[in-house]
């Protein structure tokens, strides 16, 4: 799966001798029946697909084993009562090393997986933090083995990309079934996109789009407030040209330091065409939080390179993540999605926030004429972030704000309705969990200003409003450090106890199937931010 651009301090198990492993693995259950993996498959892959042959046997290929957490309802729990500012336990988040030790599998469990894998000819790589991911890599023939699965290669039927994917569910022996949940890699189907309208209206100068201190003005962002001392990780599937993002500090005067680029997986390969949005998310960040610390994450648009992008997000432990990749929840496999929203749920646990673009195709994000919400966005434990078209005034303040019609919103086919949202459930919902929580500019008309390839232009997409969002987390999170308060954690359950107080409260607009109203609804969520009112509400919960 390629995601499109809208991803313990336990030490990894002992390497063992390969030839003893069959052995030892063998010793402990001796005659197991396999167990299928039923979520991860494609579904209905021969009904828009055709399929030209097989994988060949010698090729080689990455995945990400998922395993399950630890009592999982009782982590649930906790990221509830952490994440609440009327708990006791509010922002008393847990350690890497405390994550692993409660909700992690055990080291004995983690090395009946890895023991497996390496009697089936697999190369073991890293047991993440958390004890709950393991990468592996092996040929299309050791992995067929190991999952009992055939890869095929197939070509799409409306585009003509070629991919390859399992013919079956993965299956395992009956000793690892409890213990293992996806198996991401076994195919190429889907590519995440970034949540962007492609184009980018050229200008000579930037003349085109809101600047930095138009959208700071906007939205009330305080000079005393820079993000400094603060953090914030970018989750990406491509690169960028830090030429670039010089050009835009240097004409706007914001003194930003160069972001760190961390690769994972060996990163997201030459430069393709979603760098565009990757400098928009840069330099949108950089415009209200000019003194942020940010490291992108480069990953490779795989299902396995997502999963592994967002571990190694959380392993860093930066406390604000901005996501402007995603997919429809009904384009991904079951699998894939319970994997990833492992990752988030050990983030949340730990006080992380994520802040997740709702995509650009309105409440139809599959864009096959029904409803659909896209995924991260959708997932319990991150902030779905939909679109607005921001007026200010010639003072540079909020004057009138309205839903974007391309910014998604709707409820989810996946999970129910969390504890947090059920204020505010809506019969539309059906008792399932509802999109966006918050929104923020992102018609492109008038876009954002942004420097990039070479020219100056406008842009926008809820990829624009998911790194104003985390903007705010980082300043927020400096005037919490200032005052010996928690950072800001898991947002949801803060945002919607403020209960409105410090949004832009926006009813006009709709967004297709859904319409803007007073209060939270389907295509703002609860609106966009008052940065210095919103901060003082959550301060002083």
């Amino acid at each position: 799966m390629t995601l499109t651009l809208k991803l313990l301090a336990a030490a990894a198990a002992p390497a063992l001798l390969l030839t003893a492993v069959p052995a030892a693995f063998a010793a402990e259950r001796p005659d197991t029946a396999r167990v299928a993996l039923p979520g991860d498959v494609l579904p209905g892959l021969s009904a828009h697909a055709v399929r030209t042959g097989a994988v060949a046997a010698t090729d080689r290929i990455s995945v990400a084993v998922s395993l399950t957490p630890r009592d999982s309802k009782a982590l649930d729990a906790f990221v509830a009562q952490v994440s609440d500012p009327a708990s006791a336990s509010y922002g008393h988040y847990l350690t890497k090393a405390q994550f692993a030790a409660r909700f992690g599998r055990s080291g004995a469990d983690v090395r009946k997986v890895t023991d497996y894998l390496r009697s089936q000819g697999l190369h073991v790589g890293t047991v993440h933090s958390g004890n709950l991911l393991i990468d592996a890599s092996g040929t299309a023939a050791q992995l067929r083995k190991a999952f009992g699965t055939t890869l095929s290669t197939w070509k799409d039927s409306a585009s003509g990309r070629s991919f390859y994917a399992n013919d079956a569910a993965p299956s395992l022996p009956g000793s690892l079934g409890a213990l293992v949940s996806d198996v991401s890699g076994l195919n190429s189907r889907n590519q995440l996109h970034h949540q962007a309208p492609a184009s980018v209206s050229p200008h000579n100068g930037p003349g085109g789009g809101y600047t930095p201190a138009q959208i700071k003005g906007g939205y009330n962002v305080s000079g005393t407030y820079t993000g400094s001392g603060q953090q914030i990780a970018l989750l990406e599937f491509d690169g960028f040209q830090q030429s670039n993002i010089t050009t835009y500090d240097s004409h706007y005067g914001l003194g930003s330091t160069a972001p760190t680029v961390h690769k994972v997986s060996g990163g997201s390969g030459p430069l393709g065409g979603g760098q565009v949005e990757v400098e928009l998310d840069i330099e949108v960040l950089n415009a209200i939080a000019p003194a942020a610390k940010i490291t992108v994450f480069e990953g490779p648009n795989s299902d396995a390179g997502e999963v592994d992008t967002y571990q190694a997000i959380v392993d860093s432990g930066i406390p604000v993540t901005s996501i402007s990749w995603g997919l429809a929840e009904t384009q991904r496999t079951s699998s894939n999605i319970s994997a990833v929203d492992a990752v988030f749920a050990q983030g949340a646990a730990e006080g992380l926030s994520f802040f997740a673009a709702s995509g650009d195709s309105g409440s139809d994000d599959a864009g096959n004429g029904g409803t659909a919400v896209d995924y991260p966005a959708s997932d319990p434990y991150v902030t779905g972030v939909g679109g607005t078209t921001l007026t200010v005034t010639s003072a540079n303040a909020w004057s009138r704000e309205t839903a974007w019609s391309g910014g998604g919103g709707g409820k989810s086919s996946v999970f129910t309705i969390p504890s947090w949202q059920t204020p505010v459930q809506k019969s539309q919902g059906g008792g399932k969990r509802q999109v966006p929580d918050v929104a923020a500019l992102a018609n492109p008309s008038p876009g954002v200003s942004i420097y990039s390839e070479g020219s100056w232009g406008q842009v926008g997409g809820t990829s624009a409003a998911a790194p104003e969002w985390a903007a705010f987390a980082a300043l927020y999170n400096q005037q919490a450090a200032a005052a010996g308060k928690a950072r800001l954690g898991f947002a949801n359950p803060a945002l919607y106890q403020a209960s409105g107080t410090g949004f832009h409260d926006i009813t006009s607009g709709s967004n297709g199937a859904y319409s803007a109203a007073a209060g939270w609804d389907f295509t703002t969520g609860w609106g966009s931010y008052n940065a210095a009112t919103l901060a003082t509400k959550l301060l002083s919960q």
